[in-house]
């Protein structure tokens, strides 16, 4: 018990709210006073003085803010209070809001009387001046998680937002609890949460509770469901039986049965265990009907909505009900929705039990999608609705204005939102609860204007279920995913209007959720035959066995699925929807025929030819939802995907939909973020995007900190910048606009790949083979190198390789080397056969490679060496490996043996293209380089004679100081020795970095770092010179200037001159037949149609205009300005004028010197 719970702590609450009550909230200064003595009485922190120095005022009254605009213009304010990491608070009243209205208008500003429309608009006005400021603190402080508006000596509003992002504070704790009152003060819950608001604020945040309980409920479940099915029970029959033993228990802790009914079940039938089915299932079959239950002697409320429609029970022993008793002890007022449903499917599915001490889904990155894909056009629509609702209001239109919001209501509640991957439903669920926040916006708007009748005629409206629809293959899936959506609305509805408010039937079966594939439709799939009419299989691509022969674990032949073909494979038609969300299963497109089966990942790139058999998965979801949004059939869509997105062929799905002339743009993308870990796989990272038709600058994050990701509580600190977003999900430079040059053609090429470790062999094996003994065999058994030889040390691996014999041939010249490929590789190649019709020609052809690459070996003919870098790696590294050296498929080779060529690879020019160009990829997040975006693409320099003898010298000073260095030094890596280089760079870069210590310092004398840094510095300005560029431009220029050469040297091959990059290899090979193109006359396709849109006659359509025009803007805009960016209307200039007003007044827009900006 505080203080303040004694007798004398009622006095001295009362003292306070004597004091107080009186003041009317009128004086400025009184805030100050006010919140200095609630700190007093709550034996709060005080606040500091300020300081000049604003990286000091962390808890301050008056904190000065900048709001800077994309025009480069800023606008100052001050926040009332500010407590970093706390909140910011604004007063009601407070003089800075003062708009000055046009010179000879009065300004429309409603009496704020408390309790009046006015007081509201007030308070109203206050919560986005302080959403406003929040926005405008710097980038290190992140979003607060509260705003409390507060009006002197009556009320404290508090709006929460704990998912870091600061784009939906709403009330909290909910709309019937988020203004406290002074006499609450008397209250010590409400002293708590003031406190806690004051010093520790995201100790209130519900989901970190709730996570607790929901995984120790759904840890509970597992022993249960894992006997039952022991027993017989099929596991689909005993999800099903604990679904609805798990729903009876929530709906009796939020009293739709009565207190403990449930509860007492089953401690009476914990005694005798043989009356529990036939008792629980008297229960459920009168919940699915309603009436009078013998099994709790109570009238029930008719439940209905499927769930009970089946009310059979299953028999359980003492200590399996008792494990259901201790989960029913559980406060499931408690339970979250957002993740029940993920740790449920955990426990119910016995493949996925294993996983239940695994982490899942944060909220805060569901929510991270959520916003900008769904709530973000919500508001927008919600803010132009209040703008025409106080219009009218000022033009003593009141009935006008309350059957606009009732419009708005009615839309909000026909909104639909579509997830095509739903599995357990948590995003569905969290799309769900942001809009029941706003509905209560909506309907505190109502009171507000006054529509106390109104609102009880909004008893058979409201955002429900009904309007979140979901698509998903597992039928466990969808039941769970249902029932997550209704204990989700329940409760809210429970929290919020009480259980009055919930109508019978409580649950309905309205089919949202739906077992569907969202990817195909087909007639029918037909078993694939062998020429003797048997069902064709293949290995399942899990079992191994040991080879009696080798020892070595190969496929297991004995597992096998069968091989379909579907016939007549489509894109799945989806349900109708206004908006599309999801999370589709994370598959690579190497990896479909794996994961999905041959039959069906034909089926899926036979539905949809245009997308890139490499693509991933994912994009066929991507693919569709973009269809819908250019069609107009969706508002917006965003998916959550793995970051390889923005490679090759997934980013060719995003490049179509971004070039036709409906193109859609990518309003909020996140190239790289953490996801979650689980107990049996990698770590991933994954991407998210959200697309729209809107043309306006997108908003791009990028994690610049991270944190506890092992952890259900992660930390991930993001920076925002607003500009276009490209396909590569980089702003600036339009990296797609830069394609394959003909000048590097056949040049460039990945290793060759083994598909058989059986050809690898130590210098040992290869003696005993005949290497050194039998003539021409050391043109078949070659050194070999792979990305770990290159980043460390080479292993002195060798590879068989017989590219160019037949098998007759091997076997009559080589018979041992026949042999042990026969053993080594043959065997595995016949068990993945009938895979695909590519492992067929391998099995075809067993002695040989299944990619052996023969382009790459025409590239290396005649050369006596070839450039190579490590496909991903964190060094971008080139270097020059001899002709006899076979590389592996994760280098990526250059055939090419000009040093100058490995300089101008080597420059800070082309690691920039390649780094912003090739992506990420692996479990360090690597660099990564691709052929067809790093190197085709990349247009080198024309070099004059003596720019290439300079680079080609110091191209080969670079290359064999390395190698003297590597093998010099011992235990030194190409790694190891970039990693001295970075670390010496960042010395002279950050003058914070800590000295070399002892063992760095040793390193960097052996390995001559000093020199490297040097021979890189001489690389870099000679490259720079050859392009006639300043060797110290920054990043986005030489980005830019690169794309810029890019599209001239396009247009320069389209015309005939190709600057071939080997010609005496290239000009034989390709220049042939290439003849100039016509080129038709550049007269550009417009952005937006040509001329100002007309000014709409309708009120309505008016606001929409405006608010429309004011996202788009860059900066502060006068009335004038703004009017002039429309035509028609006679009074056009005095409606705008108007609007500009209103929006002002109730904190919509901030002015500055009488011209304008939104205030988020």
């Amino acid at each position: 018990m505080d203080d303040l719970s004694t007798a004398e702590g009622a006095r001295r609450i009362d003292a306070f709210i004597a004091r107080w009550a009186p003041s009317g909230g009128g004086e400025r200064s009184n805030f100050q006073g006010f919140v200095l003595e609630i700190c007093d009485l709550l034996a709060l922190p005080r606040p500091q003085p300020s300081t000049p120095d604003d990286g000091l005022n962390d808890f301050v009254f008056e904190r000065p803010v900048t709001t800077c605009h994309e025009d480069g213009s800023s606008t100052p304010g001050f926040i009332d209070l500010y407590k970093r990491g706390c909140f910011v608070m604004e007063g009601k009243q407070s003089a800075k809001r003062q708009v000055q209205p046009p010179a000879g208008r009065p300004l429309r500003r409603g009496m704020a009387w408390r309790g009046s429309a006015g007081w509201d608009s007030a308070m109203l006005n206050a919560r986005r001046q302080a959403e406003g400021y929040a926005k405008s603190l710097p980038g290190d402080h992140g979003w607060p998680p509260f705003l409390a508006v507060v009006d002197v000596g009556h009320v404290i509003e508090l709006y929460a937002d704990f998912s870091g992002q600061g784009k939906n504070y709403a009330q909290f704790p909910d709309r019937q609890n988020f203004r406290l009152s002074l006499d609450q003060l008397h209250d010590p819950k409400v002293r708590r949460r003031l406190s806690l608001v004051w010093t520790a604020p995201h100790d209130l945040d519900p989901a970190r509770r709730s996570a607790e309980v929901t995984a120790e409920v759904a840890a509970g479940l597992a022993p249960v469901a894992r006997r039952l099915e022991a027993r017989g029970h099929a596991p689909g029959m005993v999800a099903e039986f604990l679904m609805r033993c798990l729903f009876t228990m929530f709906a009796e802790d939020v009293g739709l049965l009565e207190r403990q009914a449930f509860t007492t079940l089953l401690a009476d039938t914990a005694k005798a265990p043989a009356s529990f089915r036939p008792l629980v299932e008297d229960l459920w079959h009168t919940m699915d009907t309603g009436g009078f239950a013998a099994s709790v002697r109570l009238l029930v409320r008719r439940f209905n909505g499927g769930l009970f429609r089946d009310p059979r029970a299953l028999d359980l022993d003492e200590a399996e009900i008792r494990q259901l008793l201790e989960a029913a002890r559980h406060d499931w007022k408690e339970v979250e929705p957002a993740i029940f449903g993920t740790l449920l499917e955990r426990a119910l599915d016995p493949g996925e039990r294993h996983r239940l001490g695994a982490h899942y889904t944060p909220r805060p990155y569901v929510e991270r999608l959520v916003i900008p894909t769904l709530l973000e056009p919500l508001n927008r629509d919600w803010q132009a609705t209040q703008t025409e609702a106080e219009t009218l209001v000022t033009e003593g239109r009141q009935a006008e204005a309350i059957a606009a919001v009732h419009d708005f209501h009615r839309r909000l509640c026909a909104v639909r939102v579509l997830d095509p991957a739903c599995g357990t439903g948590n995003f569905l669920y969290v799309a769900m609860e942001l809009m029941k926040r706003l509905e209560g916006e909506v309907l505190d708007y109502l009171q507000h204007l006054g529509d106390a009748q109104g609102l009880l005629d909004l008893s058979d409206r409201a955002v429900d279920p009904h309007q979140f629809l979901g698509l998903d293959l597992n039928p466990r899936a969808v039941q769970i995913a249902d029932l997550v959506l209704w204990i989700g609305y329940i409760k809210w509805q429970v929290r919020t209007g009480g259980r009055a408010d919930i109508k019978e039937p409580i649950l309905h079966a309205f089919d949202n959720i739906r077992c569907e594939d969202a990817v195909i439709r087909h007639d029918g799939a037909d078993p694939l035959l062998d020429a003797a009419g048997r069902p064709r299989s293949r290995w399942d691509g899990r079992s191994h066995r040991r080879d009696a022969l080798t020892g070595r674990a190969v496929p297991d032949e004995t597992a096998r699925v069968p091989l379909v073909a579907y016939r007549n494979p489509r894109p799945a038609p989806w349900p109708a929807a206004d908006f599309v969300i999801g999370n589709p299963p994370f598959i690579g497109g190497k990896d479909m025929r794996a994961e999905l089966g041959d039959g069906y990942a034909e089926a899926c790139w036979a539905a949809r030819p245009e997308i890139p058999g490499g693509a991933d998965f994912v994009m066929h979801f991507w693919d569709q939802a973009a269809d819908l949004l250019r069609a107009g059939a969706i508002r917006r869509f965003g998916f959550i995907t793995t970051n390889s997105i923005t490679q090759t062929f997934s980013r060719r799905v995003i490049e179509r939909h971004m070039a036709d002339r409906q193109a859609l743009s990518l309003l909020f993308a996140i190239a790289d973020h953490p996801w979650l870990k689980s107990s049996d796989k990698a770590a991933v990272r994954i991407a998210m995007t959200v697309a729209t038709l809107e043309h306006s600058p997108g908003r791009l994050l990028t994690v610049t900190a991270e944190a506890d990701l092992d952890t259900d509580q992660p930390s991930v600190t993001l920076q925002e910048q607003k500009g276009v977003i490209r396909a590569h999900l980089t702003l600036g430079a339009d990296l797609a606009a830069a394609l394959p040059l003909r000048a590097n053609m056949g040049l460039c090429s990945p290793g060759v790949k083994l598909h058989g470790a059986g050809f690898i062999v130590t210098a040992a094996e290869a003696a005993k083979l005949g290497l050194g003994t039998i003539p021409g065999l050391e043109r078949h058994i070659r050194p070999y190198r792979n990305g770990r030889d290159l980043t460390a040390k080479p292993r002195g691996a060798l590879v068989i390789d017989l590219f160019g014999l037949s098998a007759g041939e091997v076997q009559e010249r080589f018979p041992a080397v026949y042999q042990w490929v026969l053993e080594q590789v043959k065997h595995e190649r016949e068990a993945k056969r009938e895979s695909s019709k590519d492992s067929a020609a391998y099995a075809d052809k067993w002695w040989l490679f299944g990619k052996p690459r023969p382009d790459l070996r025409a590239a290396f003919s005649h050369l006596s060496r070839y450039i190579a870098t490590v496909e991903t790696t964190k060094h971008r590294v080139f270097t020059l490996l001899d002709e006899q050296v076979l590389p592996d498929n994760m280098l990526v080779c250059i055939g090419d043996a000009e040093a100058s060529t490995l300089a101008v690879l080597s420059s800070h020019i082309h690691v920039t293209w390649a780094l912003a160009a090739g992506g990420r990829l692996g479990v360090g997040n690597d660099p990564r380089y691709n052929k067809t975006r790093c190197f085709d693409p990349f247009p080198f320099p024309e070099l004059s004679a003596a720019d290439r003898v300079r680079l080609r010298d110091q191209g080969e000073r670079l290359d064999a100081f390395r190698k003297a260095r590597l093998a010099e030094v011992p235990g030194l890596t190409m790694t190891g020795l970039y990693n001295a280089l970075e670390r010496l760079r960042d010395l002279g870069r950050n003058p914070d970095a800590p000295p070399l210590d002892e063992k760095e310092r040793t390193l960097h004398e052996a390995a001559h770092v000093s020199i490297l840094r040097k021979l890189h510095d001489d690389i870099d300005r000679a490259t720079a010179a050859a392009y006639g560029w300043p060797a110290d431009l920054a990043a986005e220029d030489i980005l830019r200037r690169l794309v810029e050469l890019n599209l001239a040297r396009q247009g320069e091959e389209r015309r005939g001159q190709v600057r071939w990059l080997r010609p005496s290899f290239q000009v034989p090979r390709f220049a042939a037949g290439a003849r100039p193109e016509q080129l038709d006359a550049d007269i550009g396709l417009p952005l937006a149609a040509r001329g100002l849109p007309a000014w709409p006659a309708g009120l309505a359509e008016q606001v929409r205009l405006v608010h429309d025009t004011l996202h788009r803007h860059a900066g502060p805009v006068s009335a004038d300005a703004l009017a002039a960016a429309f035509t028609g209307g006679r009074k056009r200039r005095e409606r705008v004028a108007e609007l500009l007003e209103v929006m002002a007044i109730h904190g919509q827009l901030r002015g500055d010197g009488g011209r304008y900006f939104l205030a988020r």
